[in-house]
């Protein structure tokens, strides 16, 4: 078959897919009401984390949009002098929309985050060996180019995937996509694949249910898609042929709906738990009374946990911060402690060694190769321009600090829209938290804290000016105050974040705390070292021994013992003290040598 070739060509080339975690969350579940979407980005190496903000625009009839192979990587654009792999026809008008790798949120509050996901099927794009013409990054800015609903952009995507045909990235494990879909008062999760010619797409979505909240981790998670309910599913209309003529995986015959991830995904990849494991991570914060199951056999085949879950509490956005900066503290699968930790609680695992050695690392939530985490929040009450909220955090969640900008700014601060993964630049707020996140692994347990509550107080203060914002705004906010306003306050943050290192090397320079006191290793990380096996101790000498106040000497033969070699045996008791103290004094006052502070004070 076609698409198995384009599968084993295809493996050859996975080396840039590692995945990112999403959570959407419903209007019922907030503790204001907005609809809530999370993305990290979790590609790695040389990958473009610049905040863009394209411009609306108005376009001729019959204008064409020129689509260009995507390669995901820095940078994100045309390089100068590419040719577009084909042509879409265009729309009279376009919406402003933030996009970096992906589209993330446009003017009317419609916002989007990206996890890519395995698949049965793979296709190459025109050009380059296939057929299919669109990503998942040229889809997602189309939808929001387009759309001023999350309806209308999953729709949209998933016709011109079908007409015009989608690749993944590039990967067998990358072959598919999803996207957390949201506007105002709807969202979706959306899944997308190939089909078996290489030439069209299948795909689904699920409502996510106004009191829930669900999790997408580079796997599937639609179950029985049920295309009779439009108001909760929507779908392709090849999905059941394909999974009953070409993969033979479901029967109309049975009643049953089809199991869109039991059929169509290619289950983990990297390691079992790769995705499940932060699935569970993520929804025992979301819904701690759920109990969900830590072990399971399958993703694939069986469901370990629900599409969605009920929050035990209603949900805030600084609760998706926390644990998109999540390691599973508290838990067996805590990467903060352990020899592999250190003595500091390093829980990055940067890489498997050389190969030769068979093993997995856990994945966790939190990640040192993420080149952004945002999130977007849609609130229905206010006007589009300040409804829409991205906040956005450069490098990884648990060493950065989330900025809000409205869905009606008209510009990126600089400082936000620079950067170059290769070259370390302080005018880049990338640069800025990247460095101070990889400083912070020198002493991590202590430097994060003082890196974190930092955030926590930058994040206050940015809240504190949203809400200020909330209650000015009218039917039409003044869009170049709300430009100016946001951009003032994300400037202050990396101007702040740039103080961090000084700050952090001073306080903690040679294993001390302020040049001061010293940080004791802890005793469970020692027992898991060689410490306990190193030198020994100063061998003793015979007793009774003289000196009578050498350290060695006292603490070998005890100052008594040691006592009755250098003075008369018939000193009395109270004498004998006050002559310990004399000597003891004497030797740290003058720095003299015992034996010369024993016959000062006789």
């Amino acid at each position: 078959m076609q698409w198995l070739a384009a599968l084993s060509a295809a493996v050859v080339l996975a080396v840039g897919v590692h995945g990112c975690t999403t959570i959407v969350v419903g209007k019922a579940a907030t503790i204001d009401g907005s609809v809530m979407a999370t993305h990290t980005d979790d590609a790695g190496t040389n990958s473009d984390a610049r905040l863009g903000l394209l411009a609306a625009a108005d376009h001729p009839a019959n204008s064409r949009r020129p689509v260009y192979y995507d390669i995901e990587s820095y940078p994100h654009e045309p390089r100068e002098g590419q040719k577009p792999i084909g042509y879409i026809p265009e729309v009279p008008h376009t919406y402003r929309h933030f996009a970096n790798t992906y589209g993330i949120m446009n003017e009317h509050q419609v916002g989007m985050a990206e996890s890519t996901c395995s698949a049965v099927f793979g296709a190459k794009a025109v050009g380059n060996g296939g057929d299919a013409l669109l990503s998942i990054d040229a889809l997602s800015r189309i939808g929001l180019e387009r759309c001023a609903s999350s309806r209308c952009a999953v729709q949209t995507m998933g016709r011109l995937a079908e007409e015009f045909g989608f690749y993944g990235p590039g990967s067998f494990e990358g072959s598919a996509e999803s996207l957390m879909v949201i506007d105002a008062t709807e969202a979706f999760v959306f899944h997308i694949l190939p089909d078996d010619t290489g030439k069209s797409a299948i795909w689904a979505a699920a409502r996510v249910p106004d009191d829930g909240a669900a999790v997408v981790a580079n796997m599937f998670v639609i179950r029985e898609v049920n295309l009779t309910d439009s108001h909760n599913f929507l779908g392709s209309s090849n999905m059941h042929r394909i999974a009953s003529d070409v993969l033979h995986a479901w029967s109309n015959s049975t009643g049953e709906l089809l199991d869109f991830t039991r059929v169509f995904s290619d289950g983990e990849y990297a390691h079992k738990y790769y995705s499940g494991r932060r699935m569970w991570g993520a929804m025992r914060l979301l819904a701690p009374s759920a109990n969900l199951p830590d072990q399971y056999d399958d993703l694939k085949f069986k469901a370990a946990y629900p599409f969605a879950v009920t929050p035990d509490k209603k949900i805030a956005r600084e609760d998706l911060f926390q644990i998109h900066r999540s390691y599973y503290e508290g838990t067996p699968y805590d990467m903060t402690v352990g020899v592999a930790a250190g003595p500091w609680g390093n829980p990055d695992r940067w890489n498997s060694g050389s190969g030769a050695i068979k093993g997995a690392w856990e994945r966790s939530i939190g990640l040192f190769r993420t080149s952004h985490t945002h999130l977007v929040q849609a609130r229905s009450w206010l006007p589009d321009a300040q409804g829409g909220l991205l906040w956005y955090g450069p490098h990884s969640a648990p060493g950065t600090c989330f900025v809000p900008f409205s869905a009606g700014v008209t510009s990126v601060p600089t400082v936000y829209a620079v950067m170059n993964p290769n070259v370390l630049d302080k005018t880049s707020a990338y640069w800025a938290h990247r460095y101070v996140f990889n400083l912070m692994h020198l002493k991590y347990s202590y430097m994060r804290g003082d890196v974190n509550a930092t955030a926590f107080r930058l994040e206050s203060k940015s809240a504190a000016l949203v809400e200020s914002i909330d209650k000015l705004v009218r039917a039409n906010p003044n869009t170049a105050n709300l430009t100016a306003l946001y951009a003032e306050n994300a400037e202050e943050v990396v101007k702040t974040w740039w103080t961090l290192p000084d700050m952090l090397i001073g306080k903690y320079a040679d294993g001390y705390l302020n040049d001061a006191s010293y940080i004791s290793y802890t005793d469970a990380w020692l027992n898991l070292t060689n410490f306990v096996d190193g030198p020994p101790a100063v061998p003793c000498p015979p007793c009774p021994c003289t000196p009578a106040y050498s350290p060695t000497c006292s603490a070998c033969c005890g100052k008594a013992a040691a006592l009755e070699e250098e003075v008369d045996s018939t000193l009395s008791a109270s004498d004998e003290e006050a002559l310990r103290i004399c000597v003891q004094t004497c030797n740290v006052a003058t720095s003299q040598p015992y034996a010369t502070c024993v016959a000062r004070c006789l």
